[in-house]
């Protein structure tokens, strides 16, 4: 006898419609999937034959071929588990085929018939939604993250006889209500700027990177603050749309680091991974492809903290996905496209001992030591990095000042009002901020005067700066601009822009 469920997989951060079609047959006994599925996919066969019978099942014996529609698309994970037993069930006569229609059922199987908990729930709730699906039967862990789409209807269901019961009508349903669970971490009753004494030019650029989503480099001596700094940024980032926070949630749902009990993550992400961290976890990839920490920081901020630390290798690959704002990774079966729009915050010593840049006589470096300790950070990557500033100490006066410190939600506000600009300006053209502002648009939005250009042409021949840079420096006086409510770029702005350019012509010419 043949049946059909639905059920989802996933491919990049989207879900794929899976048809698993079961066919029970006479013939030697045998159970066979076929359908270009992973080990998990293949070790599903024993885990089912064990859930069916003790869930008071006779697990039929005779020739069972399961086949996962499309099979030109290679099949991951356990969450198939659940979809072909509830095959076996239909194709046996346990359930009625017409029942599960216009459902989608995803699920791992315990050998006792209890469900557990799988990644990708949001994705396949999206792909069930816009495919027309009703209902979706899915573990009660993650009936909350499911909850999101609002226009389907949630079935969280604890094994597989329950879930058998509910479609034969044996118990009512119980659809899924969220009564309005965590939304995700919340930064700002954490760490604020106000609790950051002196620093002013650093929070002043910092200040510009959030308002034009531009990157970062933190140049300064070993305790200066440039990583209180950094955990403080998410707290001045304009506060996330629906779309960038369903989005995000995909990115961490597949990746299987979203909370327990959290349905959407609404506050920026930040990630700091250590400097022993490879290229494919950096960026993504695999031999089972997963987002990297550059799409898990998607829409927030990802903070590279001791720089120099971090293979070459590893650096080198965030070159094209900063550029490009996504990555993709190539496999035999198929290429998957993770979102990578991103702002990074990179943070640095000058030199191994650290003290290069502080007083005369404090750094113990020779110059050739602090060449081989910076030659990790190459020209094109400075050049991706739109902001270089210098962190200086904190002064004991200032520490012990009682002057009130401007806090995040005062800088935030501003941030919001230059973003609002921004995306009023660039409405149509699929551009959200400055630093995604492409060559042929400076014309229209980056008009520089007379002496404006005479500044610009002076410094980019004395410090032989590279294109890329001067497209860098032309950005970030745009946003400056627009802090400052001004249509047009300004000389005042222009020098502004070309200060945070000019530290790492300072350091690595020596």
């Amino acid at each position: 006898m043949y049946s059909k469920i639905i059920s989802c997989g996933i491919l990049g951060i989207d879900g794929y419609i899976v048809e698993i079609e079961t066919d029970i047959s006479n013939g030697l006994p045998g159970f066979d999937i076929v359908g270009l599925g992973d080990t998990a996919v293949r070790e599903a066969r024993e885990r089912v034959r064990s859930a069916v019978k003790n869930s008071g099942y006779e697990f039929p014996l005779k020739k069972i071929t399961v086949n996962m529609a499309p099979a030109n698309i290679k099949k991951e994970g356990s969450s198939f588990d659940l979809a072909i037993a509830m095959g076996i069930l239909a194709s046996s006569g346990y359930i009625s085929q017409s029942a599960v229609q216009k459902s989608m059922f995803a699920g791992e199987l315990s050998l006792d018939g209890e469900i557990r908990p799988v990644k990708g729930i949001l994705p396949m709730a999206v792909c069930a939604h816009q495919n027309g699906i009703r209902y979706l039967f899915l573990p009660e862990e993650n009936a909350r993250e499911a909850a999101v789409v609002k226009e389907l209807h949630v079935i969280p269901v604890r094994d597989l006889r329950e879930t058998a019961a509910i479609i034969n009508g044996e118990i009512e349903i119980r659809y899924f209500e969220d009564a309005g669970g965590e939304k995700g971490p919340v930064y700002y009753d954490t760490v604020d700027f106000a609790d950051v004494k002196g620093q002013e030019n650093a929070k002043r650029a910092l200040e510009v990177a959030a308002s034009g989503g531009h990157n970062c480099l933190m140049l300064g001596s070993p305790g200066c603050g440039k990583t209180m700094l950094a955990r403080r940024i998410p707290t001045i980032l304009p506060s996330m749309t629906f779309e960038e926070a369903l989005e995000v949630t995909k990115i961490h749902s597949i990746a299987g680091i979203l909370p327990p009990g959290v349905s959407l993550v609404n506050t920026r992400p930040f990630r700091c991974p250590h400097h022993s961290i490879s290229d494919t976890g950096l960026v993504g990839g695999g031999s089972v492809p997963k987002p990297g920490e550059i799409s898990l920081a998607h829409y927030g901020v990802l903070f590279l903290d001791e720089l120099p630390e971090f293979s070459k290798k590893a650096l080198e690959a965030l070159r094209q996905p900063l550029e490009d704002g996504v990555i993709t990774i190539s496999r035999v079966n198929a290429s998957l496209t993770y979102p990578a729009r991103t702002t990074l915050i990179c943070a640095a010593n000058p030199c191994r001992c650290g003290y290069f840049l502080d007083e005369p006589g404090k750094c113990t470096c020779t110059p050739r030591q602090i060449q081989q300790y910076l030659a990790k950070l190459s020209g094109p990557l400075l050049d991706r990095l739109d902001l270089h500033v210098e962190v200086t100490p904190v002064k004991y006066t200032e520490l012990e000042s009682d002057k009130a410190v401007e806090s995040s939600l005062e800088i935030r506000k501003r941030v919001e009002r230059t973003r609002k600009i921004q995306l009023e300006r660039y409405r149509g053209l699929s551009i959200y901020s400055n630093s995604q502002l492409q060559p042929a648009m400076f014309s229209k939005f980056c008009r520089l005067d007379k002496k404006c250009r005479s500044i610009l042409k002076d410094v980019f021949e004395r410090l032989g700066m590279s294109a890329r840079a001067h497209s860098r420096i032309l950005k970030v006086a745009r946003t400056i601009a627009d802090m400052d409510m001004s249509e047009e770029i300004r000389p005042v702005h222009l020098t502004e822009a070309i200060q945070y350019r000019s530290l790492d012509r300072r350091v690595w010419n020596l």
